[in-house]
């Protein structure tokens, strides 16, 4: 059976009804599993974002680490901001907490190097990383952007994993976010994904439910 969105739909919906009855809101996530790849392969290597086009379900939290210009557009679109000076400032907790609080970092090209050294050790854990902004870049534009990614990261293994939305979306938008993300995999893979990768869709606290297109 080939993948379809009638088959992603299948998933998703036995994956969200399997993963009912949590006292929060759930994400949806979509986890890939490579076979006949070396874990080291960088055909298998994420560090990227995809953009969703039906969004992530909620709001994401960016921090803008920038001075001058950059940090004061920050700010009049309503973006947290951090400057070098506070940043050099902040304790190794004050830095953890932010870490966590977090889901991207926007950072001014002339701030990655500071940025890199103090906030690195405690972004990389957590599967964050900064993301390099040039002073020309339109930063509302990008605020909005990452609003609505998605976030692929692993560590030489052979699995990749990302949310796609939450359980309270449409089965609808939560396919087209899935697909996005489906093909994006498979252009970087450069492989069919028949007999290459198996796919799961879960909830945050819910069972895997495979993906049965092959």
């Amino acid at each position: 059976m080939p993948l379809t969105k009638e088959v992603l739909s299948d998933a998703i919906g036995k994956a969200i009804a399997l993963g009912t009855g949590r006292r929060f809101r759930q994400s949806v996530e979509l986890v890939f599993t490579f076979q006949g790849f070396d874990k080291k392969s960088p055909e298998i290597r994420f560090r990227d974002s995809v953009l969703l086009p039906r969004g992530i379900g909620r709001s994401a939290k960016i921090l803008v680490v920038a001075d001058g210009g950059m940090k004061l557009a920050a700010q009049k679109i309503g973006v947290d901001t951090l400057g070098t000076d506070q940043l050099r400032n902040l304790s190794k907790r004050d830095i953890k907490k932010i870490a966590r609080r977090y889901d991207w970092f926007l950072v001014s090209t002339e701030a990655m190097s500071l940025v890199g050294r103090l906030l690195g050790p405690a972004l990389g854990p957590r599967g964050r990383a900064p993301i390099p902004v040039p002073p020309q870049a339109n930063l509302d534009l990008l605020v909005r952007q990452y609003n609505s990614s998605t976030w692929l990261r692993n560590r030489e293994q052979n699995w990749v994993g990302c949310r796609i939305g939450t359980e309270d979306m449409s089965v609808e938008d939560l396919v087209e976010n899935a697909m996005s993300v489906i093909e994006f995999v498979k252009g970087k893979i450069k492989r069919p994904l028949e007999g290459s990768v198996r796919i799961y869709v879960k909830t945050t606290m819910g069972p895997p439910v495979e993906v049965l297109y092959t």
